[in-house]
């Protein structure tokens, strides 16, 4: 008898593990959140070269039409093109929600990291959080502003104010959960601080949530920065927002609906954005 050999068995393909945050973006709901995003980015940082206008000069045709010559989306209520408005719009919206939200997580972290080293400084920080979430967004927000005045600054801050307590409270959850783990407790076995395992050890792998949080926050900003400007607390007129744009156009709805479309397609098309690029983000980094 012939003895049979039997086949060797194929050796497994290794792949490296792809990084969450790759995948989440290369996925169909991040690929479709960076398109929109980077629209309304692109568009709000190219504004001085698409706009054509200044969007402060005023002119005698008021509320001009859609496709009106020199004004593709026509003008306003004091004949300001809508574009240049809109554009700068855009514009100004980015820039105060890059530095509010960054600043607002940067706090929240800080405050954080105080609170997991001694619980003495832990209750004085969660009380803090307690009395900012207490004062509602509308309340927060005209309370800073009968202090500064309207203005950009006011609005940073409220929207710095109302984020600290979210990054705060989410980082602090992941260190209580992540402190207690085996690679914790063997890093304190074998010597190192408290600060050192917390800065070290903990802190890197509680901060993957805050990611998705930044995404979240970024699309809260929008609204709260929209809300003030279209109350009138926000940045000061003549000087555009999407939220004054789409203010300015509340009593022309019925006669020229095109006046308040170009604030209301953006932040739509931005918050939906920054919302499927948190979801995607959430779902790999929770696998």
């Amino acid at each position: 008898m012939t003895a049979t050999t039997l086949p060797a068995p194929a050796e497994r393909v290794r792949t490296a593990p792809r990084h969450p945050y790759r995948a989440a973006l290369g996925s169909a709901r991040g690929r479709t959140g960076l398109v929109l995003v980077a629209l309304v980015v692109l568009a709000g940082l190219l504004a001085p070269l698409l706009a054509g206008h200044s969007p402060t000069d005023q002119s005698s045709r008021s509320l001009a039409s859609l496709g009106a010559p020199g004004h593709p989306l026509g003008t306003d209520d004091l004949g300001r093109d809508l574009l240049a408005r809109l554009l700068y719009g855009i514009r100004a919206d980015l820039g105060i929600i890059a530095l509010a939200v960054p600043l607002g997580a940067l706090l929240g972290c800080l405050f954080a990291l105080l609170a997991a080293l001694h619980p003495a400084v832990d209750t004085a920080v969660q009380r803090m959080f307690d009395l900012i979430l207490a004062f509602p967004g509308l309340i927060l927000a005209l309370a800073v502003t009968a202090i500064l005045g309207p203005g950009r600054l006011p609005v940073v801050l409220v929207i710095a104010l109302a984020e600290i307590p979210a990054f705060g409270r989410l980082l602090r959850s992941g260190i209580l959960v992540e402190r207690e783990r085996e690679y914790a407790t063997a890093a304190r076995v074998g010597g190192s601080s408290r600060t050192r395992v917390l800065t070290r050890h903990v802190l890197p792998n509680a901060a993957d949530p805050l990611v998705v949080q930044i995404a979240v926050s970024l699309t809260v900003a929008v609204f709260i920065e929209g809300a003030m400007s279209f109350l009138g607390v926000g940045v000061r007129p003549p000087q555009p927002t999407l939220g004054s744009v789409l203010s300015q156009s509340m009593p022309y709805l019925a006669d020229a609906p095109h006046f308040a479309a170009g604030p209301l397609i953006t932040v739509t098309a931005l918050v939906l954005g920054l919302s499927l690029i948190a979801e995607a983000l959430n779902r790999e980094i929770r696998r």
